[in-house]
């Protein structure tokens, strides 16, 4: 088959960094499908896709969600599965069903859930020997110590977003604990939060994006800057990472939150196994090439010219809530400089219809009142200890 007759589905269409990497794999003549469980949303107004699919959401139906995908991949002919969000925990129990020749663009869901749970995440960092607060488990004797000896954060095990995350003073009290909803307690380090976004293949870091929240919407950036390469933290952030990357044999889209404490060291504070807003600076026809070319190198991916981008109408909100606060004209200077990352001459529907688009995200916003961020994934997030689900049989490689 000819790479301009190869298929590649996107399992997500809602979030800007979908449509980042559906405009990157149509550059390169791939044809794109999308498959989402909303039935309007940011991707399904460009000329990118050739079809759009909704479907199930995983946390309605995981069983037919999974099927669901694989009846579309059959259908469709398509090669290559590209997880983008939180749908990648539910697409890792795709592997056994694949049929020979098509390649999903994940890690095993095994390794998938130890990253993404909050408390066996910080095990990973001691065996790797990279650095990460004390962390406990709730119900956990070791949480006690933590509280006592200094302040502290509690949040849940399964979360994105900022989702559940309270902040405490030394002594205060421990939440109380809910099963349903086991949390962990973590050292509070202070300093700088710093995020980043990398693509991995067989252990090699092949980019990494270090940047920060410009603007926020509750904890979640709607503005971001990325970092200059020589800032002592960067320096500091990308070594952290090859070396995790290199330990685990990595391939796929890895992300990281960091803080910078006031003496320069850097701790990890979790890992989010799958793309974030990082990939917005990554130059967009190099998103593509850095999943599928196997000879990409590190020197062969740039970065885009801007540092600061923003998701224009969110970050238009946040600005209109400070108008009468003193936050109101530095928040406005952001506005003002950074560049949208769904504008596009070539594709211009997306940005005109986002209001439209991301109605279904505003109700959920407004029905839980949480910020967008927040519930922009509830659907699709992974938020249980486990799910029924077939054993892992003839797994197919990642790319």
């Amino acid at each position: 088959m000819s790479e301009s007759k190869k298929t590649v589905l996107i399992t997500l269409g809602r979030l800007p960094k979908c449509l980042d990497i559906a405009r990157s794999f149509h550059r390169l003549g791939w044809r794109v499908i999308v498959a989402e469980p909303f039935a309007w949303h940011l991707t399904r107004m460009s000329n990118v896709p050739t079809k759009i699919f909704q479907v199930v959401a995983p946390n309605t139906d995981h069983e037919t969600y999974l099927a669901e995908l694989t009846d579309i991949i059959q259908r469709e002919g398509v090669t290559l599965v590209v997880p983008v969000s939180e749908e990648i925990l539910h697409l890792s129990f795709l592997r056994d069903r694949l049929p020979a020749g098509v390649t999903l663009y994940a890690m095993s869901s095994a390794l998938l859930l130890r990253l993404h749970n909050k408390r066996t995440f910080i095990d990973v960092c001691r065996e790797i020997g990279v650095s990460a607060p004390e962390t406990a488990l709730l119900t956990e004797e070791r949480a006690l110590e933590i509280a006592a000896a200094g302040d502290y954060i509690s949040k849940p095990v399964f979360s994105c977003s900022g989702r559940g995350v309270t902040f405490h003073q030394r002594g205060d009290t421990l939440p109380a604990v809910d099963p349903a909803a086991p949390m962990i307690v973590q050292r509070w380090v202070k300093g700088n939060v710093l995020s980043t976004f990398s693509i991995a293949r067989s252990g090699v870091v092949l980019t990494t994006v270090v940047y920060r929240g410009a603007v926020m919407s509750g904890s979640v950036a709607v503005a971001f800057e990325r970092i200059a390469e020589s800032h002592p933290g960067n320096i500091a952030i990308q070594q952290w990472v090859n070396q995790f990357v290199e330990a685990l044999n990595f391939t796929g889209f890895i992300s990281f939150d960091f803080v910078e404490d006031a003496e320069g060291n850097v701790h990890s504070i979790e890992c989010n196994p799958r793309a974030t807003s990082g990939a917005h600076f990554v130059y967009a026809d190099d998103l593509a090439k850095a999943v599928i070319d196997p000879t990409m190198t590190p020197s062969d991916i740039a970065f885009r010219d801007e540092i600061l981008l923003q998701q224009f109408y969110p970050c238009l909100t946040e600005v209109q809530k400070a108008m009468f606060t003193s936050s109101f004209f530095p928040l406005l200077n952001k506005f003002i400089q950074a560049k949208d990352v769904t504008w596009s001459w070539r594709d211009p529907l997306p940005f005109w219809t986002m209001t439209f688009t991301a109605s279904q995200i505003i109700w959920l916003s407004i029905k839980h009142k949480a910020t967008f961020g927040e519930v922009a994934t509830l659907d699709v997030g992974w938020y249980k200890e486990t799910l029924t689900h077939r054993p892992q049989q003839n797994q197919s490689p990642c790319i």
